[in-house]
């Protein structure tokens, strides 16, 4: 880790590249098969690449409304929610942030109010609110708006659509910045489908936070830190996965949150139950022991998640992958196409 350089994992990608819609249905969405060679599929085609027995474990968070304007004063201050504490405060992301100070006040909309524990020097600060559980909900749901991605383009915010698009099927435990997305490609229809094949299906958590937006700053990785997630896997699902790999089903990851959960639960003996934060940095050399296959988008250049990728199924072989879907034109990020990576 100490010699990698984000530059040796940068592409160039024409902007028209980048989904702004995702494809509808969902399951229409291309699908780039990364194996021994390269298949253009389908997402509705999944079925057919699974056997009977393999194991889908996909993220149930549920994405909030995190993206809240904060007033002090006269002053507007725009706020990114990422996780809560043990003490039920928040550590959030802050627009402006140099000018606040610990005490000072916040209000929001719908009688949200904050008042400021800590700040981190960096942006993050810790909020203590006014409400809490049901209450700070309903107002949440008043006060704030997606936090969608940068790269899609919404001059005016979130649309109604948005609202939509923007939770998976899986969608349960509510927690989640942004939505682990390639789940969004999911439907009934194909979850029937995949069912139909034999394919076995379960759901752990991973509260996606605020830091994915976050660009790694500078070149060299080893300084780069990522930012602790809170996830879960329960006794019973992970008695459902090893059950499942010890009959000779493979483990396939729906996203690289699922994945990231999987390894940080797993260890020689299969998949442990695991209650707490994560801040596992996934990068060429790792030995993956969680997961045997993996379902995710495309992702930016220089990002921590590309690095994944890379890592999962070898770094020459995800660069040509990319370099396939560039000129073939498979739409990137959030909204975009998907790919089936098999472990190099």
């Amino acid at each position: 880790m100490s010699d990698l350089l984000a530059s040796d994992f940068d592409f160039a990608l024409p902007d028209d590249r980048i989904a702004h819609e995702p494809a509808r249905p969902r399951e229409a969405a291309r699908l780039l098969h990364v194996a021994a060679t390269l298949g253009d599929h389908r997402v509705r085609d999944l079925p057919g690449l699974l056997r009977a027995g393999d194991m889908l474990v996909a993220n149930d968070t549920r994405v909030i409304p995190a993206q809240l304007t904060a007033h002090r004063g006269a002053a507007k201050i725009g706020i990114t929610l990422d996780r809560p504490d043990a003490t039920g405060a928040w550590f959030a992301l802050a627009r402006n942030a140099r000018r606040l100070k610990p005490g000072d006040t916040l209000d929001f909309e719908a009688g949200l109010q904050a008042q400021i524990r800590a700040l981190d020097g960096e942006g993050g600060v810790t909020l203590a609110f006014n409400l809490e559980g049901a209450a700070f909900a309903a107002a949440l749901q008043q006060a704030g708006a997606l936090a969608l991605p940068p790269y899609i383009r919404r001059p005016d915010g979130p649309t109604s659509a948005d609202a939509v698009d923007y939770q998976t099927v899986f969608a349960t435990h509510e927690g989640a910045v942004a939505a682990p997305t390639a789940g969004l490609h999911f439907t009934p229809t194909l979850l029937e489908a995949i069912a139909a094949r034999g394919v076995l299906r379960e759901t752990i958590t991973l509260h996606v936070g605020a830091g994915t937006f976050l660009p790694m700053r500078g070149d060299r990785v080893a300084e780069h830190r990522i930012h602790a997630e809170r996830g879960e896997v329960t006794p019973a699902a992970a008695a459902r996965i090893n059950a499942a790999r010890a009959t000779g089903g493979r483990i396939i990851a729906v996203g690289t949150t699922t994945l990231r959960l999987l390894e940080s639960a797993a260890d020689d003996h299969g998949i442990q139950p695991f209650a707490g934060d994560t801040e596992i940095f996934i990068l060429p050399g790792h030995r993956f022991r969680g997961v045997d296959a993996l379902l995710t988008n495309f992702h930016l250049p220089r990002s921590t998640l590309f690095m994944l990728v890379c890592a999962f199924a070898g770094e020459a072989r995800m660069k040509a992958a990319y370099r396939h879907a560039i000129e073939t034109g498979y739409r990137f990020y959030s909204y975009g196409d998907a790919s089936l990576l098999e472990p190099s």
